[in-house]
Formats: structure tokens, sequence, C-alpha cells
């Protein structure tokens, strides 16, 4: 039930500032995001690559009111490109975007958003990476998978997510799981309606199983977003089933949770990539976090508590 009550604080002014106030705030969300800056999270890329552990980045922040915002957040974008190719790690980093940065719920926003991804993309295919389009709420997803399959025109390896929670993603993975397709299986972390989503966690897990195993068996390319241990070996077994060598799907987890899990599954040989934001806009995305795993609130709380 913390969920909920947790993404709406997420979309809150006033818990916004109370938050991002609190003295002890800021140490604690450094757990979740590394940095501010591309310089500022260099030193993460170069440690988790260095331990044989891959990386996609996330520049945060989705509050876009103005076609300016939107091309600043390509722009940031396309700044991490040119790092990254300076550092040389080629797909080891790659990059997840989130289409709402780029001007997609502004008038026209399909068209400006397609508009402002296009380079990052085609700039990412450059240096031999690629991006990712992450999913959003329900109402967005249609532009979303409408984006993407136009980018993988020209950009095939362009990867998608797709989330558990969402009654439609079971058709959305039939149609996804063809050759050459990316695609990020998520439980989901958006507050969505009880006609369009499961609200149950058992209903939600057994869901990503159907799905995941819809993956396994097509011709894609299967990422598996999870931190759940279950669900965890059960992409393992499926794999196993489907006949996929180690290196024909991923596991993805995000930056600061079950790090030593991260460790394990990369000595046992898997393909192991860390989801690691950074931005100066970090409100939204650490609430999403808090709201996906109750256990991240206590720890935020008993922070709080410990420190004042």
């Amino acid at each position: 039930m913390l969920g909920p009550v947790i993404l709406a604080a997420s979309r809150s002014d006033k818990m916004r500032k109370l938050v991002s106030a609190a003295p002890v705030t800021k140490p604690v969300v450094n757990r979740f995001i590394p940095g501010e800056t591309v310089e500022q999270v260099v030193p993460i890329i170069e440690e988790t690559v260095g331990k044989g552990l891959e990386v996609t980045l996330d520049v945060v922040g989705e509050d876009i009111t103005t076609p300016e915002q939107a091309a600043h957040a390509r722009d940031a974008y396309l700044e991490l490109i040119e790092r990254l190719k300076e550092l040389g790690h080629g797909p080891k980093a790659e990059m997840s975007v989130k289409l709402s940065m780029f001007g997609q719920a502004l008038e026209g926003g399909h068209e400006l958003a397609l508009a402002n991804v296009r380079p990052v993309v085609e700039a990412a295919a450059a240096i031999g990476t690629t991006v990712t389009l992450d999913a959003e709420d329900h109402t967005t997803l249609d532009s979303m998978f409408a984006i993407h399959e136009e980018l993988r025109k020209d950009f095939p390896q362009t990867g998608c997510v797709i989330q558990a929670y969402l009654f439609r993603t079971e058709a959305d993975a039939r149609r996804l799981a063809d050759a050459g397709s990316r695609v990020r299986i998520v439980k989901g972390a958006y507050k969505e309606p009880a006609e369009v989503a499961y609200q149950d966690k058992g209903e939600i897990d057994k869901a990503y199983v159907r799905i995941l195993k819809t993956l396994m068996e097509g011709e894609g390319y299967p990422m598996i977003g999870s931190h759940d241990p279950r669900l965890i070996a059960i992409g393992q077994e499926l794999a196993r089933r489907a006949g996929r060598k180690l290196d024909e799907y991923e596991f993805q987890m995000l930056y600061g949770i079950r790090s030593e899990e991260h460790i394990r599954l990369a000595a046992e040989g898997h393909r192991m990539r860390v989801y690691t934001a950074y931005g100066t806009d970090w409100y939204g995305y650490f609430m999403r976090r808090l709201a996906e795993k109750p256990a991240n609130l206590l720890f935020f709380v008993r922070s709080m508590i410990t420190k004042n």
C-alpha cells in the first residue's frame, strides 16, 4: 500500500521541497544516484566496467515544459556520448532515455520527441553502443512504441522497455520478440488504474513470468530487469529451457541495490548491466525507487532518524 502514496508524493511540489531540504537527503540519495554531472559519474562507469559488469546510463529529469528544455535534455545525452567515446567502453556502456524528457508531453510532442531522440540514437550507434527507450505511464506507450519502431528502421539495435503489470504487455511482448529486438522487462513503477494494470503483487509476478517466457522463446534479446531473487532464478531456468547461451540475454539491476548480486551473476558468466542514473533533477527518480521497494523507504527514514 505504500507504493501509491510514495508515487503521489513524487508529484508533490511540497514534498519535493521538504525532502530536498532535509539535511540527510543527499547522502541517502547518493546510494541511488552517484553524481549530478558526467564527470562525477565517470569514475562509477570505470569502476562498474572494471568489475566485469556493464552499465546503462540515465540522465534524470522528466518535468519538461518547453521545447527548449527538451533540447537541453537531448544535448545532455550528446555530451554523455562524447564522454563515453573518450572512455572507449563501447556496448559495455549504453543509455536509457525517457521520451518525456525529449518533449513527448508537449504540443506536437510525438514528433518533437522523435526529432530530439534520433540524434542521440545516431550518435550512440557511431561509438558502438545503443539506446533503450524507457517505458512511462500507460498513456505514453503507443507513442513510445511508434518511435521505437521508427528508430529501428535505421538503428535496429534500439531497445525498449515493457512493464509486466499492464494488461497490454503480453501482446506487446509477442509483437516485440522478433529477431534483433532488445526488450527490457520490468514489473512497473507508475501508479496505474485497475482498468489497465494488475494491482496484486502475485498477479504481477505471474504476468512477469509469462511475458519473460515469451521473450526467451522468441528471437530477440531479453533484458531481465528485476532484483527479485525468485524471478532471477526463473529467468535463468527459462533461458536454459529455451536453449539460450549466456550472452543471449542479460540481467539489469539498479545502481545501489543488491550490489553483491551484480557481482555474483557476472561471476557465473551472465551479462549483468547496472542501471545508473545521474543529474540534478533527481527527486522523481528517487521517489519511484522508494515506491518500488518499501525497504528503500525504511532505509531512508532510518537514515533521517539517526542523523537528526
